[in-house]
Formats: C-alpha cells, structure tokens, sequence
C-alpha cells in the first residue's frame, strides 16, 4: 500500500518543525549559531521544501482526478 502525498508532505512538515526546535534547542545550549546549528537548518529547509511539493502534488492530482 502507497502513502498518499498529502500524509508524505505533513510527515516532511513535522521533521522540518522538529529539526528547528532541535536547532533552537542548540543555540540556547551553545549560546552561537555553530556548525551543527546551520546543518540542523539545512536540513529543515530541505524537509519543508519537500513537504510543500508533495502537498502541491496532492492537489494537482486531485484536480486532475476530479476533470476526469
């Protein structure tokens, strides 16, 4: 059984969010914005990225399915 995209964007949503509370959980740690930190962030960028297309593509082919 195949995940829908809409359940993939909201899991890559939620791993963004927890990357950035792990990320702000560091700065306060560490006091500086360190290596980790920016690694962290990337990472969360590229999780929101995702999310945000695998949403788009949940409802591309929901419109698509529903001109049919």
């Amino acid at each position: 059984m195949r995940r829908s995209p809409l359940v993939s964007g909201i899991i890559y949503m939620v791993l963004g969010l927890l990357f950035i509370y792990i990320a702000i959980q560091n700065i306060q740690r560490e006091q500086t914005w360190g290596m980790f930190t920016y690694f962290l962030i990337i990472i969360a960028t590229f999780d929101f990225g995702s999310g945000l297309r695998m949403i788009a593509i949940h409802f591309k082919n929901k419109k698509l399915m529903n001109k049919k």
